[in-house]
């Protein structure tokens, strides 16, 4: 007898898809007129997992976070995979923000998607593995709806889901 059909609810993030499109963004940033002459750097740390923009200005700032952005949505990236971590006066009157990308679910976030898949009392069963969630039920519809429902919601991070059988 097979067991029940489940899949995975995943925050995933490939940081070789976001190391490109550091390196493209930069590579638009060098290129163009209005911010030649300018400090303006965006470094990838792959082992904090953070992304740091320096910055002369806010309004700067603010162009270069767009730009990147931009090739997050080109390369199919929720740009809910960065969350601000802080934003700091650097060197002068230039502007330090360090990203950080999100990876994983934390458990408070991982208790609100059991619970809200709870709410609809469907025949599943919601589980946090680390990381992750687990929902099985006897019916793929079931599971389906589930799947639907998460899609619907406004969730503070990306969520992919795996592993469906």
């Amino acid at each position: 007898m097979p067991k029940d059909p489940s899949f995975d609810i995943v925050s995933e993030v490939d940081m070789q898809v976001i190391d490109d499109c550091v390196n493209v963004a930069l590579k638009e940033i060098n290129n163009r007129f209005d911010f030649k002459g300018q400090n303006i750097t965006i470094e990838l740390n792959k082992g904090e997992k953070t992304i740091t923009i320096n910055a002369p200005a806010d309004f700067v700032l603010n162009q270069v976070r767009d730009i990147l952005f931009q090739k997050f949505i080109k390369r199919g990236l929720n740009q809910k995979c960065l969350r601000e971590k802080k934003k700091e006066k650097a060197a002068g009157d230039s502007i330090r923000e360090i990203n950080e990308v999100v990876s994983g679910i934390d458990k408070d976030l991982a208790k609100t998607i059991v619970k809200d898949i709870k709410e609809m009392k469907l025949k599943v069963q919601a589980s946090i593995q680390d990381e992750q969630i687990r929902v099985s039920g006897a019916k793929k519809d079931d599971l389906q709806a589930v799947i639907n429902m998460i899609k619907e919601k406004d969730y503070p991070i990306p969520l992919q889901f795996t592993n469906y059988r």
